[in-house]
């Protein structure tokens, strides 16, 4: 009876559990002044015979532009082996500037982690952080869509009639060790580091401040994982009247994360999935159109620019002048009773040279946005011509630790996407991440790539308006594989 027993017990299968381990390297480049430093982290997880590697880099990409190459990602594959059955490596896309041996240095910090697995429990939900960002697409009452650029002004505020979406969740994933110690914290958030401009030196941005308060308060490794943060800004990114800083926005990221981590228990899923597939896209066939019609409107603004007698420095007092005193603009009250038909006419004159200059001024800042797209397009334009393919690959992964899940694309994706894909897949903890695994620019919505008014996220691209219907369908098919 006992050996039927002990044969009983064998056959049952044993209760899965997850293994983690992490490490970090600093990876500034310390030859350029410095405000924070830079981290690559890497978070391995084991399960049975599955290993996935998650590795989160403050960096602007993972190829395409900035230090890190195109091949990085095949090299890094290349040197772990068999060590990992899948990587995924996410870049924050701060503008800080990295090593130049950052191969190296991730490949490194991956072995590290893998030497020191340890069982841990699992737990997943989500936060919320909505006062540190806002949605660069601003619409227009002429049915156009601009977003804001430091390269460029913003329009007329009468013009604007609504922004686009932001994303506040965030998506969480929290790892305890077996004794209740905490180990590692994974967020999931959207939105461009951006806020510490090139003049401050190099930097990590918003994500290296929260994960800085995460760490300090709870001694994990805190790991930020770029959302679809394609077209989404840190808060008041365009403010002239006080310094920009990125601290204040991830500190209160931070705070955001351990409000929700706190409410959290580990739940009894110790489940660990990947995946990777290819996904062929077809390229955008517009650029031609496009630029024809940027370079029409060009000529036809030029056109419309007139002649004026005054330049700035006598439009600025004029303009003074007859916001102050719109009645009696150009003297005292008296002047107009002694000399009031010719000072009259001199308002007359002088107001209507002012509404030219205004007039003049928006017309040039209406260029200098045409002209910043324009050359966007001629330079996808070259980049398509040069590929000769009417397609290119995007490498979609998918991967669920626990109940959390993440589906990942190597573009700039847009916050409409993925907050249509997490609508669609009906889970809390289904999340959609850009900036992963290559770099394809921007991939804005189906309308956004339409848009008449030029904004970057609809110039700055290779991919046809018909890939995000391509991608949503993929991404959720994926998010159906990982749960179940």
């Amino acid at each position: 009876m006992k050996s039927l027993l002990f044969l009983l017990l064998l056959s049952l299968p044993l209760h899965a559990e997850i293994l983690a381990g992490i490490a970090k390297v600093d990876i500034t480049d310390r030859t350029v002044p410095l405000n924070d430093p830079c981290f690559a982290k890497a978070l391995v997880l084991k399960s049975g015979e599955t290993t996935a590697v998650l590795v989160t880099v403050d960096a602007v990409a993972i190829g395409g532009i900035g230090r890190i190459g195109n091949g990085f990602l095949a090299n890094v594959r290349q040197e772990l082996g068999d060590l990992a059955d899948e990587v995924i490596i996410n870049a924050s896309h701060c503008h800080g500037i990295v090593r130049m041996d950052l191969q190296q240095l991730v490949v490194q910090a991956i072995r590290d982690a893998a030497k020191n697995l340890v069982p841990v429990n699992v737990s997943a939900g989500v936060g919320s952080e909505s006062r540190i960002s806002e949605n660069r697409r601003m619409f227009l009452k002429d049915g156009t869509q601009t977003d804001m650029r430091r390269a460029y002004s913003m329009p007329r505020d009468e013009e604007v009639v609504s922004t686009g979406p932001i994303d506040p969740q965030i998506g969480l994933l929290r790892l305890d060790r077996a004794d209740g110690t905490p180990l590692a914290i994974v967020y999931h958030f959207a939105c461009h580091p951006i806020m510490n401009p090139p003049s401050k030196g190099n930097s990590a941005d918003y994500p290296g401040f929260a994960s800085k308060v995460i760490e300090e308060a709870t001694g994990v490794m805190a790991f930020f994982v770029q959302g679809c943060g394609g077209d989404i800004n840190p808060v008041h990114y365009k403010e002239v009247s006080r310094p920009a800083d990125a601290e204040p926005l991830g500190t209160m990221l931070g705070a955001s994360v351990l409000a929700a981590i706190r409410r959290f228990e580990p739940q009894n899923d110790a489940t660990l999935k990947i995946s990777r597939e290819v996904l062929r896209l077809p390229r955008a066939t517009d650029f031609e159109k496009r630029i024809a019609n940027i370079e029409t409107e060009q000529r036809s603004l030029v056109a419309a620019l007139k002649p004026t007698n005054i330049n700035f420095k006598t439009f600025l007092p004029l303009l003074m002048q007859h916001k102050l005193s719109p009645n009696m603009p150009s003297h005292y009250a008296q002047g107009y009773l002694d000399n009031g038909k010719s000072l009259q006419q001199l308002d007359a004159d002088n107001k209507a040279l002012v509404e030219t200059y205004l007039s003049n001024l928006a017309i040039m800042e209406q260029l200098t946005r045409l002209n910043a797209n324009l050359a966007l397009l001629k330079k996808h334009l070259a980049d398509t011509k040069a590929a000769d393919s009417p397609t290119l690959d995007a490498e979609v992964c998918g991967l669920r630790v626990g109940a959390f899940k993440l589906v990942t694309f190597p573009g700039e994706v847009t916050a409409q996407v993925g907050l249509n894909i997490k609508k669609a897949a009906q889970d809390a903890n289904a999340h959609v991440s850009g900036y992963t695994n290559g770099y394809l620019w921007y991939t804005a919505t189906e309308s956004q790539r339409r848009n008449t008014g030029y904004a970057q996220e609809d110039c700055d691209v290779l991919v046809a308006p018909e890939w995000q219907k391509l991608f949503e369908t993929k991404a959720l098919q994926i998010l159906k594989t990982l749960a179940k």
